[in-house]
């Protein structure tokens, strides 16, 4: 097992990463917002299902693989980026729509989390690079993930959580405003297509 001070010193980092902005937050706060609690802690636990498949593949060893290879990085990343844009185009195209019909499935919901996250460059980086830093290659690794793995899932579930909750708060006012129902799915779709291009252009900068 981890060290208490290993513990806190990656609690204090998972807990930077996930109260920052970024493709998973941008998701959740904007579904909660748009149609409420239900969709919020929809797209929550597609992205928490997402950590859990990273945290699988690091104790698997995918993480060191990842690591070893800019080519297989590349690709995630424009994944990631082209995901995010196709994201952008299409909650564009339905911000117009009546609200009945912007409203998605929960299951639907909860699979865009899952895609986003996984293709999330962000999560990559913290899982490839940022987690083997808190192990001990003299103890068994996989056991170590998984404690530090529910570390980060108990944070990140607080964070999203909360996020979710702040956002569908207020989302009544979205919810009777067709107004502010176009202005914020507009302001989603911008936002999803510039973390995609961001993503990209990181990607260019790199090679």
């Amino acid at each position: 097992m981890p060290s208490l001070t290993t513990f806190l010193l990656f609690a204090l980092a998972t807990f930077l990463l996930t109260v920052s902005p970024g493709p998973g937050v941008l998701y959740v706060t904007a579904r909660s917002l748009t149609q409420g609690r239900s969709a919020g802690f929809a797209s929550m636990f597609g992205i928490e299902a997402g950590e859990v498949i990273w945290l699988a593949a690091a104790a698997a060893g995918l993480a060191a693989l990842l690591s070893s290879s800019a080519a297989a990085l590349d690709l995630l990343r424009w994944c990631g980026a082209a995901y995010l844009v196709y994201l952008g185009v299409q909650r564009w195209r339905h911000a117009e729509a009546p609200p009945a019909q912007q409203r998605a499935a929960l299951g639907r919901i909860f699979a865009q989390g899952l895609v986003t996250q996984l293709l999330n460059p962000k999560v990559a980086v913290f899982f490839v690079a940022f987690l083997p830093q808190f192990l001990d290659p003299a103890r068994p690794v996989p056991a170590q993930v998984a404690a530090l793995g529910a570390v980060y899932i108990a944070i990140a579930v607080a964070v999203d959580a909360s996020y979710v909750l702040a956002a569908s708060a207020i989302s009544h006012r979205f919810l009777t405003s067709r107004a502010l129902q176009r202005r914020t799915g507009r302001l989603a779709a911008a936002t999803y297509v510039a973390l995609g291009v961001a993503a990209a252009a990181t990607g260019v900068k790199r090679t």
